[in-house]
């Protein structure tokens, strides 16, 4: 049978009819909700920008399958509609791609749309690829130039972080490892910056969806039992009608929500304490949110609030958090404690007012709702973040990673407030030192730090502080940067500038090292190669040629005959000394062995591997690959891959602190992995156990290892103190489900009150 030749141009007119419906409809959203706002009515300005990105988009699809268009139009939905921004970020938001994907240059956009969108367009836009060769991370080039625009325009970072939440959002249809790579760089540094801001309620989505896509099961898991247990908040909540009480007797205008933990704050929880879902009590908060009849009183009404609960419930003496006295770096105000119940449960209850409550949500950008529509930008909250940001960027870092790293730890959420020898208070991160602290004042007081004194008693300055301590800086004029300051220096600005005068000194010194080596090599009728400066550096094992360099400047490596003979070839080992090489290789085989390097004789096994596919971890493919001692990971682990420059493929669990770096510095050599062993191969893990000492517990834990026939208890130890013990157990298991089953009989072992996984 014949079949007729039907025309498609029906079908695809109907297809284009959809599309436009769809963008439409996007587009007339986005312009409600900035017409709903509190800003000029700029709503030319903005068509402008939606037609010229539609046409410069034109005919391209995302990997989902939808008019690319769509992407921009949702960035800037979300910086208008979720942090509160004005016609210049949504038209930026609506053209940040257009430079990148496009023929259209900068310049043409700031002929169309002025100097001031094209600048936040090019701050947003990411870095051409091939600038920085295979192994540069990109990514991390691109957080550079972000953070560099960032100090010019804070809505750059805030249309990146827009951009970023849609990405997540649509996840799905990207590949697995693509996944891990975004999911990585989101939690390592785009979380951390949306917190920073203020942005609680996107870098708690950003968290849960990274979440969601690095470790499905356990999200899946946690959701499942936050649904189960609505019947005990439920009870929680029932505890509000006396609050509710008060408050009305009051006069107080208010709303009472309930705040549940996000899945993934309950994973870390988890993770951190070593306890089940069920021992999480923090899972529910009360905020109690009020409009204040007078607003330049609201911080009386707030502790007014505070008073009235505790002639309720008894509050915890522990717990009190005054946030509005001493506001975070980010602007966040409020009052916490917890409240112990008349049922006997702890709750912890949060007040603010509405005010606080927006900015809590949305950051600084809230401060709109409470000015004129025309006020200009408000950034005195972030002018000092700012300033720190500008500071570490004047220091130029050849390393931009080790630069990312440092901007992160300015990202702190966990704050104590510390004192000068004047009383004035000054905000550090949790954790910080006094060395910290000397360089938080300036960094030539850091420089020149010996000590220093903390509430008049003299300390060293790896010296941790805490909340209300007063400092006083100890200097002297010969005390000069040490490089074990970095093992106790922890914020940005202390870490960059001892970094950036150890570089200085080592250039001084590598410089010295070649001067010293060429007068060597001149006084020996030589002349500095690169050849002979590769042969050195492998004659004394040195990692680089700066390294060489380095240590003869540093006179830790001297130049004398026997130099000269290596590099003439005359050989000096004499009777015995002629075998030490031979011994030296056979050690270093035997080495080799042990750690199992016989997984790279086949280095085209890595280069062959499709990285857009899931590899499958059986027993054939783990004999090629090495599994990374720093997290250990077993069958049942969340896992990815990594290829290292050596073509080797480490296994590391996707929540390890290294596979987090990798993920953000080098997502392209990230692999998708899912385990296949079927209880055949078995692996090392550490478990720790605690305790009440008493009679017979050590009989005990030994007869339930014994009868666990099918498992290697390889070594185990305990140590009591005080009447309380604790162990640690090598033992080999197949998989995760197998410890699990070996912790939970250790814990049924009366007076074993604890038994982790390391």
């Amino acid at each position: 049978m014949n079949t007729p030749n039907i025309p498609t141009t029906n079908a695809k007119s109907q297809q284009e009819q959809q599309d436009e419906a769809m963008i439409n409809a996007a587009f007339q959203h986005l312009l409600d909700t900035y017409l709903a706002s509190n800003h000029r009515r700029k709503v030319e300005l903005i068509t402008k920008a939606f037609n010229f990105a539609k046409e410069a988009h034109k005919g391209v699809r995302r990997r989902s399958g939808e008019p690319y268009i769509l992407h921009p139009i949702a960035v800037a939905q979300i910086a208008c509609g979720e942090i509160g921004l004005g016609s210049t970020s949504i038209c930026a938001a609506l053209l940040h791609d257009v430079e990148e994907d496009t023929d259209y240059t900068n310049e043409d956009l700031s002929n169309l749309f002025g100097p001031k969108i094209a600048n936040i367009v090019e701050g947003v836009t990411k870095i051409s690829g091939g600038i920085f060769g295979d192994r540069a991370s990109l990514q991390a080039e691109t957080f550079k130039k972000l953070l560099l625009m960032m100090s010019d325009d804070i809505r750059v970072i805030l249309i990146k972080i827009s951009d970023r939440l849609h990405n997540m959002r649509t996840l799905s249809s990207m590949l697995p490892s693509k996944q891990y790579k975004i999911a990585g760089e989101t939690l390592y540094i785009f979380a951390p910056i949306a917190d920073r801001l203020g942005l609680n309620k996107i870098k708690t989505e950003l968290e849960d969806l990274s979440f969601k896509y690095e470790h499905p099961d356990d999200y899946k898991t946690i959701l499942q039992k936050l649904d189960e247990s609505h019947v005990e908040r439920d009870d929680v909540i029932a505890l509000t009608p006396a609050i509710r009480e008060k408050l009305d007797r009051m006069g107080v205008k208010y709303t009472i929500k309930a705040r549940i933990k996000s899945p993934y704050s309950i994973w870390c929880k988890m993770q951190k304490k070593h306890i089940p879902f069920e021992e999480v009590f923090d899972i529910l908060a009360i905020r109690i949110v009020f409009t204040p009849a007078d607003r330049t009183h609201e911080k009386d009404e707030c502790f007014r609030i505070y008073s009235a609960l505790t002639e309720i419930y008894k509050p915890h003496p522990t717990r009190f958090r005054d946030w509005l006295s001493n506001p975070k770096t980010n602007g966040y105000q409020a009052l916490h404690n917890t409240f112990m119940s008349k049922q006997g449960k702890w709750i912890e209850v949060q007040i603010r007012s509405d005010r606080m409550d927006d900015i809590a949500e949305v950051g600084f950008a809230a401060h709109w709702k409470y000015k004129d529509k025309d006020a200009a930008y408000d950034e005195n909250e972030l002018d000092k973040w700012l300033d720190s940001i500008k500071e570490i960027l004047d220091d130029p870092q050849p390393d931009t990673l080790d630069l990312l790293d440092n901007i992160k730890l300015n990202l702190y959420a966990s704050e104590i407030m510390v004192f000068t020898p004047k009383g004035d208070l000054k905000t550090m991160p949790k954790g910080a030192t006094a060395l910290d602290f000397a360089y938080s004042i300036h960094s030539f007081l850091g420089s020149h730090c010996l000590g220093a004194k903390v509430n008049h008693r003299l300390v060293p300055l790896s010296y941790v502080l805490r909340s209300g301590d007063q400092v006083e800086v100890l200097t002297s004029r010969n005390q000069h940067v040490q490089p074990e300051w970095l093992n106790f220096a922890t914020t940005a600005k202390a870490r960059a500038k001892i970094q950036a005068y150890l570089r200085r000194e080592s250039r001084d010194k590598q410089k010295r090292g070649e001067e010293v080596l060429r007068n060597f090599l001149a006084n020996n009728d030589m002349k500095l190669s690169g050849g002979i400066i590769d042969k050195l550096r492998r004659h004394y094992h040195a990692l680089s040629n700066d390294e060489l360099l380095f240590n003869i400047g540093d006179d830790k490596i001297t130049l004398n005959d026997d130099t000269i003979n290596f590099l003439q070839g005359r050989n000096q080992n004499r009777g015995w000394r002629r075998f030490l090489p031979s011994f030296m290789g056979k050690a270093d085989d035997a080495a080799n062995t042990k750690e199992g390097t016989s997984n790279v004789a086949d280095p085209n096994w890595v280069k062959n591997l499709n990285r857009k596919e899931i590899l499958v971890l059986d027993e054939e493919v783990l004999r090629k690959c090495t599994i990374e001692p720093c997290c250990s990971p077993i069958p049942g682990d969340d896992v990815l891959g990594y290829i290292t420059d050596d073509g080797v493929l480490q296994l590391h669990k996707r929540s390890c602190e290294e596979a987090v770096k990798l993920k953000t510095r080098y997502g392209n050599n990230i692999i998708a992995c899912r385990w296949d062993t079927h209880k055949v191969l078995l692996f090392d893990v550490q478990l720790e156990i605690r305790g009440v000492d008493s009679q017979g517990v050590l009989y005990a834990i030994a007869d339930v290892l014994h009868k666990l026939t099918h498992f290697i208890v390889k070594r185990i130890t305990l140590d009591t103190d005080d009447g309380i013990f604790e162990g640690r157990l090598t033992i080999s298991v197949y998989d995760t489900e197998d410890v699990e089953n070996v912790c939970a009989q250790l814990k049924q072992i009366e007076n074993v009150t604890e038994a982790v996984r390391v």
